[in-house]
């Protein structure tokens, strides 16, 4: 399991990746975060045309029931992963 900590490195190093990752993987690092820092989706899930928001709002959906520790640790080990570590 990350540690908050280890966590928060990686949050910041997701912003410097030397490549820029596909939208699958930007909607799921977009979950995973979500998911580990407020939990399960608190909201409703966007409408109309906002196809956006409702693929981020997807993304976290999908996670819902992974606790905040497990989604801590999948995020920091895909940053490693794209970070190449």
């Amino acid at each position: 399991m990350a540690t908050q900590q280890e966590f928060e490195s990686a949050v910041e190093r997701s912003k410097t990746l030397t490549e820029r990752p596909s939208n699958n993987v930007l909607l799921q690092l977009y979950g995973l975060y979500k998911q580990a820092t407020e939990g399960d989706v608190n909201t409703e899930r966007p409408g109309g045309f906002d196809f956006k928001n409702i693929a981020k709002w997807d993304a976290w959906k999908a996670l819902q029931g992974k606790t905040q520790g497990d989604a801590r640790a999948e995020y920091v080990q895909l940053v490693n992963e794209l970070a190449g570590q």
